[in-house]
């Protein structure tokens, strides 16, 4: 164990969306295993996403702490999706502000030796730069989306071509990388400055951590630091943290079915048999394509866990699935369906599942990794389509649905993703067909991968250790 006046002190402000939330917490649990005193900061109602893993960790010996932070008595006029509690579905656009004078002030009292803060408290760098103490950017995404995003705002390349459907190249990647203007951000396409998040704060930090592991995207990791200049540690996977059946369940917030229900289920299915669909804590989708979803999903033929999480509001209340369809998957026991939140950590490692069709959300594509399960890739918002392309043409482990248009989260899409091309690219991943294999064979070794990246001496484990030292020789110079 490591001495008190030893032990590095490490404050953890997350963000409030369940994609920005959940690692956050990986991450300060992950720390205090490398001996630091972690203590999170938490959102008003919060502590309890994830009370009782932290719980565990002391249990264990582990030096993690949940500190919240109490919402002023007299709250001033509130902007539009200002934050009042955690909320797994809260947008990247939630004002969170009202945080920043209870901020302050623990850090004034208690001194931490390093703050990290989410990217989308876009207010925080200022705020911990005016206490004079380190700070750290979580961005919550990859360095191969990083260094995509830098191309495209570099050479503005979509503005060369003739229409939101003909594809264009990225210039000075490592790979040769084709997008289509209409999977751009609207941001991006409008060259306008994304709100959600402050490029100023990642300039004046002591540096990044992102989760991610070297040997996932080693061009990319090396692109990033030295083409881009940004002084990173690649800390992930985070999830890895999670090594018991009750952290795994509980993770997030509570599912919407009984683990064990979800694991029976899995434990009638073969090897490799079930495809897992989920399309994240955030996104909506209307209830048209969740109709064409099903019809595809049936005709496939293959056996799905299919967690259903926001629907997108109709003016006419349509159904959104298919009518008798879920009795028939009841009867057949071919589909589970999970209306809410799910256990996807002990879905996707289920030796059943040899598939997940996902929005190639980071956390979603990256648990899928250390999986060991090859995907259907569904991007829609976000960075998602840049992970599309890491995922189906560098690491070779997924087929695209067939999603080419970017939207905000709660936007209609103009565009349905038809029945057809769902049961084509159920069937091409789960079919059993020799490319499916090799998908499968890469997706194992990545799995690998990732969990020695995190174990002693692996390349995580040691950039972990390595922004440990670089804060403690800052004790030198106070």
């Amino acid at each position: 164990m490591v001495s008190d006046a030893a032990k590095l002190s490490i404050f953890f402000f997350p963000f409030v969306g369940g994609g920005h939330l959940i690692p956050m917490i990986d991450l300060a649990r992950l720390f205090s295993t490398h001996g630091v005193k972690s203590t999170i900061l938490a959102i008003p109602n919060g502590a309890a996403v994830f009370h009782n893993s932290i719980n565990r960790d002391r249990t264990l010996g582990l030096d993690i702490h949940l500190h919240t932070l109490q919402l002023p008595s007299a709250l001033p006029d509130q902007p539009p999706h200002a934050v009042t509690a955690a909320d797994m579905s809260a947008s990247p656009f939630t004002d969170t502000s009202v945080l920043q004078q209870p901020l302050v002030d623990i850090l004034r009292r208690c001194r931490p030796d390093c703050v990290v803060t989410d990217t989308f408290h876009r207010w925080a760098a200022d705020a911990v730069d005016g206490v004079g103490i380190p700070g750290v950017i979580f961005n919550g995404n990859c360095c191969f989306a990083r260094c995509c995003e830098d191309s495209v705002t570099r050479d503005w390349p979509h503005e060369k071509v003739g229409s939101d459907s003909e594809p264009f190249a990225l210039e000075g990647l490592p790979d040769r990388i084709e997008l289509t203007r209409s999977q751009l951000p609207v941001f991006v396409r409008t060259r306008t400055e994304f709100p959600g998040k402050s490029m100023r704060a990642e300039h004046n930090s002591f540096g990044q951590v992102v989760n991610s592991f070297y040997e996932l995207e080693p061009a990319y990791v090396e692109y990033y630091r030295n083409q881009m200049g940004k002084k990173a540690w690649l800390i992930g996977p985070v999830s890895l943290c999670n090594r018991n059946v009750a952290d795994k369940a509980e993770r997030g917030q509570k599912a919407a079915i009984d683990e064990h229900s979800c694991l029976n289920w899995l434990n009638s299915k073969k090897p490799n048999s079930v495809l897992f669909v989920s399309f994240g804590s955030l996104a909506r989708m209307h209830p048209t394509q969740l109709i064409e979803l099903a019809h595809g999903l049936e005709a496939s033929n293959c056996f799905f866990i299919w967690a259903v999480g926001k629907i997108l509001e109709s003016e006419n209340g349509e159904n959104w699935l298919p009518d008798g369809f879920e009795q028939r998957m009841i009867e057949s026991n071919r589909g589970l369906i999970i209306k809410g939140w799910a256990p996807q950590l002990l879905i996707l490692e289920h030796v059943a599942v040899g598939g997940f069709m996902t929005h190639c959300g980071w956390n979603s594509t990256l648990e899928s990794v250390c999986a060991g399960v090859k995907m259907i890739t569904w991007p829609l918002s976000a960075e998602q389509f840049y992970n599309e392309k890491l995922v189906t043409d560098v690491l070779k482990i997924g087929v695209r649905v067939g999603s080419v248009e970017w939207a905000s989260w709660n936007m209609e899409r103009k565009m349905v993703v038809g029945r057809d091309k769902v049961e084509a690219a159920v069937k091409k991943l789960m079919g059993g067909s020799v490319e499916a294999e090799m998908m499968t064979r890469r997706a194992k070794e990545l799995a690998e991968k990732a969990k020695s990246a995190v174990e002693e001496g692996g390349s995580s484990w040691n950039d972990v250790e390595a922004l440990i030292g670089e804060l403690k020789s800052c004790w030198k110079q106070k």
